[in-house]
């Protein structure tokens, strides 16, 4: 049993739960965890040179920290570089959300599920089909509030 009321939005509980029964609150955990990984990164990088490659490549549904996946739900994409983090990631979270799904995945069953229900409110995000109860924009749109980078980016293709 978890008391909500007493989460310090750590995600522990998600990360260590082998029946799915710890779930993020939506709108309340799911933002404090991702303000803080926004805060902590700032913390890190404040000050100091910094430059960051992404590696677009087997992106399964679940943290890779997890000890157990599923399938990689779209194509590889390559790798992305930048100096700022937070377009980096908005980057990222664009090409994956421009990706076909691959077929053998699970969120095919996701999205069939979504579209029984007639939910059309996510288009075509990928991570809320795979994660509704989460709000993975916001750990970008607070890392550019505190002044981490911008969502704004340029993508060159090389």
């Amino acid at each position: 049993i978890i008391d909500y009321a007493k989460c310090v939005g750590c995600g522990q509980c998600v990360a260590v739960c082998q029946f799915d029964a710890a779930q993020v609150v939506h709108n309340s955990t799911s933002k404090v965890i991702n303000y803080k990984i926004a805060e902590y990164t700032k913390a890190i990088l404040d000050g100091k040179p910094n430059f960051h490659i992404s590696f677009i490549m087997d992106v399964s549904p679940e943290c890779d920290c997890w000890g157990s996946n599923d399938a990689a739900f779209i194509p590889n994409i390559g790798m992305a570089a930048s100096y700022d983090p937070v377009a980096l990631d908005m980057a990222c979270a664009d090409l994956v959300m421009n990706s076909p799904v691959l077929p053998d995945s699970m969120l095919v069953d996701n999205m069939k599920k979504e579209s029984e229900h007639k939910h059309d409110h996510c288009d075509n995000d990928k991570f809320h089909l795979l994660h509704p109860n989460t709000d993975w924009k916001s750990c970008l749109e607070h890392a550019q509030k505190i002044g981490l980078g911008s969502m704004d980016y340029e993508l060159i293709r090389l």
